[in-house]
């Protein structure tokens, strides 16, 4: 079983695939503005990877999606 380290890690890793997929720039193209965005998704993880204690590995800076308000 992966430790929740991991798994947080992969899901920031999962998040950066859909900002830079086309398919996502599409909607957001089309006006897809949801109240919470990948960067919110992308600080709660952050948040999440912070409150492990020991830390179960070394923590990696979670990459931050700029968001676009067009």
């Amino acid at each position: 079983m992966k430790s929740l380290a991991e798994l947080i890690i992969e899901s920031s890793l999962l998040l950066n695939q859909i900002d830079e997929h086309p398919d996502y720039k599409a909607l957001l193209n089309k006006g897809y503005h949801p109240d919470l965005n990948l960067g919110d998704a992308q600080t709660a993880l952050a948040y999440l990877l912070r409150e492990l204690d020991p830390p179960s590995i070394p923590a990696p800076k979670i990459f931050e999606i700029e968001v676009s308000h067009e």
